[in-house]
């Protein structure tokens, strides 16, 4: 298990402390932050607990999400925060997840962070496959994915029963091969 660190030029991702319990609320709190996630508004006191809960969590485990923060290197407030799970059956494959707090968007972080995890996936930890799922309806995390050369796999039509509706998902997904011929 390794504590995972990532510099990128503007932002540190790293583990959620408690000391990041406010600002992690605020976004987990806002139903429009939460709109295409497969997880709901949270209250201060769930909040708390799952920043308690992934703090015995560690990159590396199979089948196991883990959460880190996206800290802003000026301010040393999280704006985001960002998951990686390696697969349960082949630690080789990985699927991640990004959630950037209302008060933090359409600046950038997303593809920052989305650039640096997948440049710790592919070049530090030499992963073979990236994958994220995507509600149909995010066109902004879909554009996102599409810009930093995924590759759209899979159409899940109402394949997800959440927030008392039927949702879809696109699955997108990159190859090493492809990180690697994309410069």
């Amino acid at each position: 298990m390794e504590i995972l660190n990532i510099q990128t030029t503007r932002l540190n991702i790293r583990h959620l402390e408690l000391t990041d319990l406010l600002d992690f609320h605020s976004y987990r709190s806002n139903p429009e932050v939460t709109k295409y996630q497969g997880f709901d508004v949270m209250s201060i006191e769930q909040a708390a607990e799952f920043i308690k809960d992934n703090s015995t969590k560690y990159f590396g485990k199979a089948g196991e999400w883990v959460q880190y923060g996206i800290e802003n290197n000026e301010t040393k407030q999280i704006v985001g925060d960002c998951a990686i799970k390696l697969d349960q059956y082949d630690t080789r494959i990985a699927e991640i997840g990004i959630t950037i707090s209302h008060l933090e968007q359409k600046k950038g972080y997303a593809k920052e962070v989305l650039i640096g995890v997948l440049t710790f996936l592919f070049d530090t930890k030499e992963i073979h496959r990236v994958v994220e799922i995507v509600d149909a309806e995010n066109t902004a995390s879909i554009n996102l994915l599409k810009s930093t050369g995924f590759k759209q796999e899979g159409h899940f039509i109402e394949n997800i029963f959440f927030k008392g509706k039927w949702g879809s998902e696109f699955q997108y997904a990159m190859l090493k091969r492809e990180w690697d011929d994309r410069i």
